[in-house]
């Protein structure tokens, strides 16, 4: 069984920066994309950003420009570069890892933006 596990949330002004981690474990394929998504209270849950095994990424029109997901594949992790935080970026964030037809998800970690 695949296991996500997230780090690097906490508190941030606005306009700062922090970075997430999602390292995996016990997943056999290099094949998979990974995906940040997000859930502010009372809102759905929303892609942030994804990354496919060979680099491609994709981003919500929200977050251009400001974020990037980089992967270290010899690591098996994926970051979520945060920069030019705004309140409205406050959610709790989850990663997502698709193997196939397979998804497995982080337990999720908050992230707040507040002066």
């Amino acid at each position: 069984q695949v296991q996500l596990v997230e780090s690097g949330g906490g508190l941030v002004q606005p306009w700062g920066s922090l970075r997430l981690s999602c390292a995996a474990s016990r997943i056999r394929s290099s094949f998979y994309t990974m995906y940040w998504y997000r859930q502010a209270p009372g809102k759905q849950r929303e892609l942030v950003a994804q990354i496919t095994s060979g680099g491609t990424t994709n981003y919500a029109d929200s977050v251009k420009g400001r974020f990037t997901i980089p992967r270290d594949n010899d690591k098996n992790t994926v970051y979520l570069q945060m920069n030019s935080l705004k309140p409205e970026d406050k959610a709790d964030y989850y990663c997502n890892l698709m193997s196939g037809t397979i998804s497995y998800w982080g337990q999720g970690i908050q992230v707040t933006v507040s002066s």
